[in-house]
């Protein structure tokens, strides 16, 4: 895409609890957009519902985006020329910008009551006729503005839509048309004078020099609004040009449905208390609704940056598979240089997440076993009770598995045999260590794979683990045949 002006976008989330997949999908691609093309990424904080926003909620998203890996070129932390970048510090400027509208024509004093408002609306949708705002105030003479003040009524501003076809290119849906019946007059500040969303985004959009708008397509049906706004502050001096506009599609949760805050696989925390890695969730949230490539899935986020153009994104919604998402989080992990990996396991290692005591984690054991880890895990949580067993001073049986190792044939016959064998094994070969319960095994008529169930489960707690004879290897003789031995205690009692 040629662009005449450099590229400017906006990521402009309201600080209204944990952040959330959808709002970091549509971080990440006006991110991936304006890095494409060399632009500016503009980061602001619309903070102007006093009732929802909180300071938590600010310092969340900000620590987000840099966990995410997001620079800004401007904003909080980072300054820049359109300083301050939080709604709550602009108030004066958009006093000042609904005034200039106000007196120039573009927007009145509206004084209907709810109760009014509502009344026609419901006999405008009896007759068939589109409900929104009817226009009555828009000539209130100085004599009818006086009489509803005496009556005690306030007012709030409404913007005057023209009486026009809008038409704008969206950058992911094409052409739209929008009748004028359909986008009817609407309030850009409250009774009480605080402005609303629909004045502060756009005049913070102007004035910021905003080139793009990549956002939800939840917000497709106010761009209309916008459209006439920002040619009135074009009239006003105030704008410079309408941004071009690009729509996301919904992500879609369980049912089908789109996606919300309230939905527990929505927060973004929720993955990085599992142990996604940023690499990996932003390669699955990039799929939602954009393609690297048709036979490639996993990628990095330079290589992304490479090849994305918002035109390419489809307008379809995208359907949140967390199993996917998942996968390609595993590999993402497999791709890690070893020692990353040992690195990033360092959280779930220790309290809370780590049932051992801290004194009897050793970290050379830890780095002999990661390689093992590292191609079975799907996020690094799992790797906790993965190598629990060697930690602690004792495993964790879970009963599942010690009955489906223990409940059938002769397991006793089976350890004691195993065990035997293993005392003479040479302890420096995992291998050596697998041919001992192997031949175990065919001394009782089993394969290996039923031969080394219940030295699996008496040496670690479960019948699923990593590689079992590494493992053993790195347990050491000494703890193994102590384990091996209290499972034969266990079985007997």
């Amino acid at each position: 895409m040629a662009n005449a002006t450099p590229v400017r976008v906006r990521f402009c989330p309201s600080p209204t609890g944990n952040p959330h997949v959808g709002l970091v999908r549509t971080a990440l691609f006006n991110w991936a957009f304006a890095r494409h093309h060399e632009g500016t990424l503009v980061f602001r904080i619309e903070d102007t519902d006093a009732a929802r926003d909180s300071e938590e909620s600010y310092n969340q998203l900000l620590d987000a985006m840099r966990w995410l890996g997001f620079d800004w070129d401007e904003g909080p932390e980072v300054g820049g020329p359109h300083a301050p970048y939080r709604q709550s510090q602009r108030m004066d400027i958009y006093q000042d910008v609904a005034q200039k509208l106000l007196d120039g024509g573009y927007a009145y004093h509206c004084y209907c009551t709810a109760e009014e408002l509502e009344e026609r609306r419901e006999a405008a949708r009896k007759a068939g006729k589109p409900s929104g705002y009817d226009g009555k105030c828009r000539a209130v003479t100085a004599e009818q503005k006086a009489a509803y003040e005496a009556e005690g009524r306030t007012s709030i501003v409404r913007f005057r839509m023209p009486d026009e076809t809008i038409t704008f290119t969206d950058l992911v849906r094409g052409e739209l048309t929008f009748q004028p019946e359909n986008v009817t007059d609407y309030g850009i500040l409250r009774a009480n004078g605080a402005p609303l969303y629909t004045l502060v985004n756009p005049v913070d959009d102007a004035l910021m020099e905003i080139t793009h708008i990549l956002r939800g397509e939840d917000l497709l049906s106010s761009t209309p609004r916008q459209i006439a706004l920002y040619k009135a502050l074009i009239e006003l001096g105030i704008a410079k040009q309408i941004p071009a506009f690009g729509h996301l599609p919904y992500v879609m949760g369980e049912g089908n449905k789109k996606l919300s805050k309230r939905d527990p696989q929505s927060s973004l925390n929720l993955y990085r208390e599992r142990g996604f890695l940023p690499e990996g969730l932003l390669n699955y949230l990039s799929l939602l609704g954009w393609s690297f490539s048709e036979d490639q899935d996993i990628f990095s986020i330079d290589e992304m940056v490479a090849k994305f153009e918002i035109e390419d994104v489809n307008a379809n919604p995208a359907r949140f598979d967390l199993k996917k998402c998942e996968a390609i989080n595993a590999d993402h992990i497999r791709q890690l240089d070893v020692k990353d990996f040992t690195e990033r396991c360092a959280p779930w290692l220790r309290a809370p997440f780590a049932p051992w005591d801290e004194a009897d984690f050793d970290q050379s054991v830890f780095d002999a076993i990661a390689p093992h880890a590292q191609s079975r895990l799907k996020v690094l949580s799992e790797i906790t009770d993965n190598v629990d067993f060697l930690f602690l001073k004792e495993p964790v049986f879970d009963e599942a598995s010690w009955t489906k190792a223990m409940g059938k044939g002769d397991p006793v016959a089976l350890l004691t045999t195993a065990r035997a064998k293993l005392e003479t094994a040479d302890w420096s070969s995992p291998e050596s260590l697998k041919e001992a319960v192997l031949a175990a095994g065919e001394e009782h008529g089993l394969k290996l794979g039923k031969a080394q169930a219940p030295v699996r489960v008496a040496t670690t707690g479960r019948t699923v683990g990593l590689p079992l004879f590494e493992s053993l290897e790195i347990l050491g003789k000494d703890r193994t045949l102590a384990r091996i031995d209290a499972a034969l205690k266990k079985l007997a009692a």
